[in-house]
């Protein structure tokens, strides 16, 4: 099955492997794209531009419409993030319900939604407890699942990282690189949920073709592996002399706003829905073996 996809996101973290994935998949790619620089590294990996802003969708939404299929993959981070979210979901969901066939539509949520699951496991029967900074994207999801012209599959990803150290352990591949004191905010012993964006990709384009599957699924390769384990191995990685620091959750809140939170929970994740559902299963199970392949160490 050949989809014409729309895509919020393309030039992100998650978006540049989702392009990749679904280009490979023989589907055609439409992205939104704000700058010429973006317009061109997203033709570049194959797709086709639509030009225009997240906090002005009704200039686009009815080309978006014209898809098969809708991904949200676009996060800023910043504080217009969760209105730009809510600007684009109040106009699909006006707009869709005009549109005609049932539109499929991926939306991206987070492990962060399930707040800190401690000793458990969270899987997608477990209740939202999402940090302030996100609980409207637990509504924004609602939202959309509840709508009866949509085919809505949620997607929670672990945390996300690069083949190349990228992505959530950024920080610590550039503190190792440079040889300065690899931050831990929290505890060495908080617990990250972990996947692979390629992974992630495939996970993303395996649900696009399902538009039986609604509902939340979890994204994740490995449950739970300790902040500790994961900084220690990106050092080694570099054969860096150095060595970790521990900042407080209060004092990384402080200096970075209230998201910081995030990378603080410990977490375990199960996938057992998605991997059931549509036969996906992670390349990388193992981070240690992502980051041998890429041979960091050559850096």
């Amino acid at each position: 099955m050949t989809l014409d996809v729309f895509l919020l996101g393309g030039t992100g973290s998650i978006g540049t492997a989702l392009v990749t994935e679904l280009v490979a998949r023989g589907h055609r790619v439409t992205a939104l794209s704000r700058s010429a620089a973006s317009d061109h590294r997203l033709q570049a990996m194959g797709a086709q531009v639509l030009r225009g802003d997240m906090m002005d969708p009704t200039r686009w939404m009815p080309a978006a419409l014209s898809h098969d299929a809708f991904v949200q993959a676009a996060a800023t981070f910043g504080d217009d993030m969760a209105e730009a979210d809510n600007r684009v979901v109040s106009q699909l969901l006006t707009d869709a319900e005009r549109a005609g066939p049932k539109l499929r539509v991926v939306y991206t949520g987070g492990c962060w939604l399930y707040g800190d699951t401690g000793g458990n496991i969270a899987t997608e029967t477990s209740a939202f407890d999402p940090l302030p900074a996100f609980a409207w994207m637990v509504h924004h999801a609602q939202r959309l699942l509840q709508a009866s012209h949509l085919s809505v599959a949620v997607v929670h990803p672990a945390m996300v990282y690069h083949l190349d150290g990228g992505g959530v352990f950024e920080r610590f591949r550039d503190a190792a690189r440079s040889h300065d004191s690899v931050e831990i905010w929290g505890s060495p012993n908080t617990r990250w949920p972990l996947i692979e964006r390629h992974d992630l990709a495939r996970a993303y384009c395996d649900l696009l073709v399902r538009p039986d599957l609604s509902g939340h699924f979890n994204a994740v390769a490995q449950q739970g592996v300790r902040v500790g384990d994961i900084a220690n191995t990106i050092t080694r990685c570099y054969a860096s002399q150095s060595s970790t620091m521990v900042r407080s959750v209060t004092d990384v809140m402080q200096a970075h706003g209230e998201w910081a939170k995030g990378p603080t929970l410990d977490q375990s994740l199960s996938s057992a829905k998605l991997q059931t559902a549509t036969g996906w299963r992670p390349r990388f199970t193992q981070f240690q073996t992502a980051l041998d392949l890429q041979n960091v160490k050559a850096d």
